[in-house]
C-alpha cells in the first residue's frame, strides 16, 4: 500500500525502560479504512507499541504521524482531539458511575460549552448541545446492544459487558482511529462473536480505522486486512493473514517451533 494514503505511519520507532528494549526501530503504516492486528509473544511489545500511539508513552526514538502531521509528543487528550481513541487491556471504567454516565465520559472532550457558558445553561446552545451528545450516546448505546445496562453501575456488571462498556466509551470519541487493546481478552465464545460483529461493523460501517491487539488467533485471521507480527520489541513480518500464517519466522517466534499442524490450529483459533 502506498505511503501517501497512510492515516497512520510509525517510523523507526524505539522504547527502553532502563536497560529493557521495549520497541526497537519498528516501522509501519495503517491505510484509512483498515483493519490492522499486532500480534506476537507475550512481552513481545504489543501494548507499548499501542501506549506510543496513544501518547501514554513517548518513544526515545523515531516518529508518529496522524494525517500526515507528527503527534510523536503530543499528550493523550491532544490525540483524541485529533480523533484517535482507544480501549485498555485491563478495564478503566469508572465502576461507580453508571453505563451511560461512563460512556458521557467518552464525549468530553468533543463539549463547545464551558462552565461560564454553561452557567447559562437555558439561555445558550448548553442545553442542545448535551441532548445531541445523549441521542449520538444512545446510538451508541443501542449499536452495541446494552440497552438493558445504561442505567446499572458499571462495576456490577459482568467482565464481557464491562469490556462492551469500554468499547462504547471508545467509539463516544468519534474516533477515525480505534485502537482495541485485546477487545476479547477473558470471553466466552458467545461474547467473542458479539465484539466481533461490533469491531466488523464499526470498521465497515461507522467508517473506523481499526489497528487491534489480539491473542485469539482465529479472531485475527477473521478480521483482519493485514497484520504484524513484533518478536521481543522488533517487527519480524507484516502482510496479509494467510502470509503470517505461512511465515517461518512467525511460526517459529509465535509457536515455539515450525509446525504445519500448528499452523492449521492457529487458523482454527485453538492457539493463543
Amino acid at each position: 500500500m502506498s505511503d501517501h494514503a497512510a492515516l497512520l505511519q510509525v517510523e523507526n520507532l524505539s522504547l527502553a525502560f532502563g536497560g529493557v528494549k521495549a520497541l526497537q526501530g519498528v516501522s509501519f503504516n495503517v491505510e484509512a479504512g483498515e483493519l490492522f492486528s499486532i500480534i506476537g509473544p507475550n512481552g513481545a511489545g504489543k501494548t507499548s507499541m499501542l501506549n506510543c500511539i496513544s501518547g501514554r508513552y513517548h518513544p526515545q526514538v523515531g516518529e508518529i504521524r496522524f494525517r500526515g502531521g507528527e503527534i510523536t509528543q503530543l499528550k493523550p487528550n491532544q490525540r483524541c482531539n485529533l480523533g484517535i481513541g482507544r480501549t485498555f487491556q485491563n478495564l478503566a471504567l469508572f465502576n461507580h458511575m453508571s453505563v451511560l454516565d461512563n460512556i458521557m465520559v467518552g464525549r468530553h472532550h468533543l463539549l463547545k460549552n464551558n462552565f461560564l457558558t454553561g452557567g447559562l445553561y437555558w439561555l445558550t446552545g448548553a442545553r442542545r448541545e448535551e441532548l445531541e451528545h445523549r441521542r449520538q450516546v444512545e446510538e451508541i448505546i443501542d449499536f452495541l446492544e446494552i440497552t438493558h445496562i445504561r442505567k446499572a453501575q458499571a462495576g456490577t456488571l459482568s467482565y464481557g459487558l464491562r469490556k462492551r462498556v469500554e468499547l462504547a466509551r471508545a467509539v463516544a470519541l468519534k474516533p477515525d482511529l480505534i485502537l482495541l487493546d485485546e477487545p476479547m481478552a477473558g470471553m466466552n465464545h458467545e461474547e467473542k462473536e458479539d465484539m466481533a460483529r461490533y469491531i466488523i461493523d464499526l470498521n465497515e460501517e461507522w467508517g473506523m480505522t481499526v489497528v487491534m491487539i489480539e491473542h485469539d488467533m482465529g479472531v485475527v485471521m477473521d478480521l483482519s486486512h493485514r497484520v504484524m507480527v513484533l518478536d521481543f520489541g522488533k517487527r519480524i513480518a507484516e502482510g496479509l493473514p494467510d502470509e503470517i500464517l505461512d511465515n517461518e519466522l512467525v511460526k517459529k517466534a509465535y509457536l515455539g517451533e515450525e509446525d504445519d499442524a500448528l499452523a492449521e490450529d492457529v487458523a482454527a483459533g485453538e492457539v493463543a
